[in-house]
């Protein structure tokens, strides 16, 4: 094909995609080499990429490049996570923008919602978790609750938005975790989150509650992500024991 619109490269990239030609986990053709092959311009292909993007077939990373994702459009971002690892690589695609930081100590309905001593102090960061690109939109409302001992990793976090907050206090501090307690719960969006997720309020959403715990099974970090529910699936895949 040596001319085409970037609405022709969309479509024939998510056919390549649905059809196998180009395999979930793999990298698509750079963007130079989709300009060479389709005679489209940087901005032509970057717009179609966008839409790949938005149906949630591709993610996009600097330095890394075009990852195919999906063989379908999804409703919205399909998480299937089941390592630390795979923790790790999802917040590097999806960057944090922090809101605000402080310390904060539990009352009693905190403490009920983050299932810990009411009185218990923490540093809470504030955060959206964004997709990528230029039309990106907010995947999360996060909020992180840190040991009050790492008082600096609210700057790191700032500082390093697409690194999550236990591995920075892992290279850091040296405090690595060893297991995670993970919760899912149906809620309801609240007003005061409403206009940063861009969602009515009282909007259905998925939240997920994370206690990071080290090697003597202490807790030094809570997340809470709070995930509209038109944007957000979690996936996993059960097997029979071999017993």
């Amino acid at each position: 094909m040596t001319t085409a619109k970037n609405t022709d490269l969309a479509r024939d990239l998510s056919e390549g995609i649905s059809s196998g030609r180009y395999a979930v986990g793999t990298l698509l053709p750079t963007e130079f080499e989709l300009c060479e092959q389709y005679g489209l311009s940087r901005y032509a292909v970057r717009k179609a990429l966008d839409a790949l993007q938005e149906l949630g077939l591709i993610s996009r990373r600097k330095n890394v490049g075009t990852r195919v994702e999906a063989m379908r459009p999804l409703a919205g971002f399909t998480q299937s996570i089941a390592t630390v690892e795979e923790l790790a690589r999802f917040g590097a695609e999806h960057v944090r923008t922090v809101r605000s930081t402080g310390e904060v100590v539990t009352d009693l309905q905190l403490a009920q919602a983050l299932d810990c001593p009411g009185g218990t102090r923490w540093l809470h960061i504030a955060c959206l978790r964004m997709e990528d690109g230029k039309k990106a939109r907010p995947i999360c409302w996060l909020d992180l609750y840190i040991d009050p001992a790492y008082a600096d990793i609210g700057e790191l976090v700032r500082n390093a938005p697409e690194t999550l907050a236990s591995t920075l206090i892992e290279e850091r501090y040296g405090r690595r975790i060893t297991r995670i307690r993970q919760s899912i719960e149906a809620v309801l969006i609240p007003r005061e989150r409403s206009d940063d997720l861009g969602v009515e309020a009282g909007s259905p959403a998925l939240q997920i509650t994370r206690h990071y715990l080290d090697a003597a099974d202490q807790v030094f970090e809570i997340s809470v992500s709070l995930h509209p529910a038109d944007r957000f699936k979690f996936s996993m895949d059960l097997h029979r024991s071999k017993e």
